[in-house]
């Protein structure tokens, strides 16, 4: 069982209304491009799909997709979307659901490996990519850079998000490498805000390669932002690309 919490009906049905920036073609078509270059033409595997944000899209540009989505409420939302000949999705954790085939490229979006909570099960997640890659293949992870310079001595909190209608901070267990993400929305008209928080594990650019690295998989590049922004150690994110030797 993966220690990854379920996401469900409630959390599902509002994630694309709460999400529409990272929809919008301003963020999603340089990670579109950077997808569609990668795949080569080839059949593309999703893990963590969720509502499709990405997938459905990226097969919109003729990439064949298959999905994997460890919750059904957020599978459902995607399959209003498309059908399941167009873009199969399997129930299942990504760290060792397995689909039939090979594929060019496995890909893993928006800080999701983080939602794997012990390093072994990340480490597993890096293995069943490169068991679903084929000789030459890539994985990319897209993961934030843990923002720990910006805690002062005696603090835990760092904000995300100060917005009119969102609040978001994530606090750090830095014993146990456990970040845990606080949002206070605005839920109507009312003035009334609801408040969720979801639990992830932060991992370094360099624990990543290691886990790569036992899975057979090497580093091949480390940019910034989906466009190729080089990746400094100022960067707050980074996208990162393994490939399966051939």
């Amino acid at each position: 069982m993966t220690s990854s919490e379920l996401w469900g009906r409630a959390t599902a049905e509002r994630y694309d209304a709460e999400e529409t920036e990272m929809s919008s073609a301003a963020v999603l078509g340089s990670t579109l491009d950077f997808l569609t270059e990668l795949a080569g033409g080839g059949r593309v595997l999703e893990f963590a799909i969720g509502t499709g944000r990405v997938g459905v899209p990226l097969r919109e540009r003729g990439v064949p997709v298959v999905g994997i989505e460890l919750s059904e409420h957020m599978a459902a939302v995607l399959r209003r979307k498309v059908d399941e000949e167009t873009l199969p999705v399997v129930l299942g954790d990504m760290a060792t659901t397995v689909v039939p085939g090979e594929f060019t490229l496995v890909y893993l979006v928006y800080n999701t490996i983080s939602n794997l909570l012990t390093q072994d099960e990340q480490v597993e997640c890096f293995r069943n990519a490169a068991r679903h890659l084929r000789p030459g293949g890539r994985f990319v992870i897209e993961l934030g850079v843990p923002p720990l310079r910006s805690l002062p001595p005696g603090q835990v909190a760092v904000p995300f998000d100060v917005s009119e209608r969102h609040l978001g901070f994530d606090t750090f267990d830095l014993v146990e490498q456990i970040l845990v993400s606080n949002h206070f929305t605005l839920d109507g008209d009312d003035g009334r805000y609801r408040r969720g928080n979801s639990r992830h594990r932060y991992a370094w650019p360099a624990e990543l390669d290691l886990m790569a690295r036992i899975a057979g998989l090497e580093l091949e590049r480390r940019v910034a932002e989906w466009n190729g922004e080089p990746f400094t150690q100022d960067s707050a994110k980074h996208i990162s690309v393994w490939r399966k030797p051939t």
